[in-house]
């Protein structure tokens, strides 16, 4: 590197430039909470039914397990990395570098993957309002939104986080506001019968429905951890870290609740199995035919959060990538910082090149839908294997280097719930038919599973590598750089702290 970049490298990330209320909704824009709504919860509907309320409360507690977790180590730890630090601390630096590998992997993947939601939701709804326009025509959006996302994040995490706590302020208050008309609709349809087992679908009667319709509904809080790679530029990171990750997880959890309840009331709790993400039986659905123009509100909410959704998960995988590239166990370029925003441009630039070369690529090859399917499969497949580690990484980080400070239930019985919470969930991402209602995946979403071995084993292969060549790279990942007393924050002589 010449001197200027190796100087950028090595002022670090802009500190304290944020604070609770932007890494509070860096968390849940991560969550795509309108989205989530519109489009994930729906599908725990075909099993739940109208008590798919009881689900999406059962998979609240399930995430608070983990998220707890996550928040206990982002206030011991807080550092870029995240989750590859958290697991190096907790567990050993080889499986912090494997957790980082697969997570800084993903994290590149969810921009693509709701780039792809944005075109072909625009393309599909402004078909249907004028037929003239082609259905197919979605890449435009797509690029449009990646221009968006590259931009916000060229200029910084404090512009970034901000953009981000706008469109997440919007699309909460977009679908609490309906929720709420429709629980006045409904009148007295209103029962907490919907929080039993009476209105689950038919074939999956009582706590069976209840369960697969929770498991499906797991996977719509994915991204509660989201603010921990933000810790090294926000204000009072240890406190701040922890109020985000928890807060978001409940706070989004239950708005989930909320929404959920009031559709099912509104709809009908007893046909509320045929829900689902399109057509009259869906959100957009009964806005259309039952609030006018509402539908366009709820429209704008869910293109809002796959925007938004995109932009929080670039500032994780952009964060996470410049954390290991840092201590180059990943091209060191990729720790490059413009010298007034402090932003990884380097990173930025890549995430943009994977981010547009992905949507295209897979959505023309295939189509947008199933490249979308393909990389959801993916992404959620190794999110919820690093949850399940980094429960095994907060019970072994108090059990081995902060013993006075372990507390048996919130640091080694919720880790363990937070495990058996969550291994449904990975069974049922990946298609492995454990369950009866489970589906096995078909091609070519089930070349997931190789994508993410295919890549794992690379990240073995480069793990063995950097052992045997440059061994104090690896154990860098433990580091964290905020308790560096080098004022770059750059590891000084290999050293390990916590």
């Amino acid at each position: 590197m010449s001197g200027d970049t190796a100087g950028q490298a090595a002022a670090g990330l802009r500190r304290d430039a944020i604070g609770l209320r932007e890494v509070l909704f860096q968390s849940i824009t991560a969550m795509a909470p309108a989205a989530a709504v519109a489009a994930s919860i729906p599908a725990g509907a075909a099993f739940a039914g109208g008590s798919l309320p009881l689900s999406v409360l059962i998979a609240l507690v399930a995430c608070l397990f983990t998220a707890s977790c996550v928040a206990e180590l982002a206030r011991e730890l807080p550092a870029a990395g995240s989750v590859s630090t958290y697991v190096a601390q907790g567990l050993h630096p080889a499986v912090g570098f494997l957790v980082g590998w697969g997570y800084v992997f993903v994290e590149a993947l969810v921009p693509p993957l709701l780039l792809l939601q944005l075109g072909f939701t625009t393309a599909g709804t402004l078909h249907q309002e004028w037929s003239s326009y082609p259905a197919d025509l979605w890449w435009p959006w797509a690029l449009a939104g990646a221009a968006i996302i590259a931009v916000s994040g060229y200029l910084g995490v404090r512009a970034s986080a901000r953009f981000g706590t706008a469109l997440g302020i919007f699309e909460v208050v977009v679908l609490v506001v309906f929720a709420v008309w429709l629980i006045g609709k409904a009148g007295g349809d209103n029962t907490l019968s919907v929080f039993g087992t009476s209105h689950t679908a038919e074939g999956y009667e009582g706590l069976t429905g209840v369960f697969a319709g929770s498991v499906y509904t797991v996977l719509a809080f994915a991204g509660f951890e989201a603010a921990a790679p933000l810790a090294e530029e926000t204000r009072n990171p240890r406190r701040t870290m922890h109020r985000a990750v928890l807060g978001a997880a409940l706070g989004i959890g239950l708005f989930y609740v909320l929404t959920t309840y009031a559709m099912s009331v509104y709809y009908g709790p007893d046909r509320f199995g045929e829900f689902g993400a399109s057509g009259a039986a869906s959100w957009e659905g009964v806005a259309r035919a039952s609030f006018g123009l509402f539908w366009v509100l709820v429209f704008l909410a869910v293109v809002n959060s796959a925007v938004a959704n995109a932009n929080a998960c670039a500032n994780v995988s952009t964060r996470t990538a410049f954390a290991l590239a840092r201590i180059r166990v990943l091209p060191r370029f990729l720790a490059v910082l413009h010298p007034k925003y402090r932003s990884p441009v380097a990173g930025i630039a890549v995430q943009t090149v994977v981010a547009v070369g992905a949507a295209l690529g897979l959505g023309l090859s295939y189509d947008p839908v199933t490249a979308f399917l393909l990389l959801a499969t993916v992404i959620v497949t190794v999110v919820i294997g690093v949850y399940i580690v980094v429960n095994l990484a907060c019970a072994g980080y108090f059990l081995r280097r902060r013993r006075e400070a372990l507390k048996p239930v919130r640091h080694l019985l919720l880790p363990l719930l937070g495990i058996a919470a969550f291994v449904p969930a990975l069974l049922t991402a990946a298609g492995l038919p454990v369950f009866d209602f489970v589906s096995e995946l078909t091609a070519p979403v089930s070349y997931a599973g190789s994508v993410v071995g295919v890549w794992m084993a690379a990240g073995v292969v480069v793990l063995v590598v950097l052992m045997r060549r440059h061994p104090g790279r690896i154990a860098e990942t433990a580091r964290v750089h905020l308790d560096d007393p080098s004022p770059t924050g750059l590891p000084q002589n290999g050293a390990v702290q916590r």
